[in-house]
């Protein structure tokens, strides 16, 4: 009975520092770089960026969940021109 106590501790041991290890990437924060052709740049689409979309959303009644990416053209260049006209801290990446 002590033997299988012993290999039941060990397994949750084992499960818990395995759970552990699989949600730790789950807490970093990911990014992309977006490119905007009609300024002829990149930014960095990450939380920040983020805060200008929702608000783009907001002021153009639309759906703030949607991804940026499932945008079409006109949609993107839409947003574009409004990021560009509220672009008050110059984030582009310009790499």
């Amino acid at each position: 009975m002590q033997r299988k106590q012993k290999y039941m501790g060990t397994f949750l041991l084992a499960g818990a520092l395995a759970f552990t290890l699989a949600t730790v990437g789950c807490g970093e924060h990911h990014y992309y770089r977006a490119y905007d052709p009609y300024n002829n740049d990149y930014h960095r689409w990450d939380d920040h960026e983020t805060v200008y979309y929702q608000q783009w959303s907001v002021d153009t009644h639309r759906d703030g969940h949607r991804d940026f990416r499932k945008l079409n053209d006109d949609e993107k260049k839409e947003y574009w021109n409004w990021r560009h006209q509220h672009d008050h801290d110059h984030d582009h990446d310009h790499r």
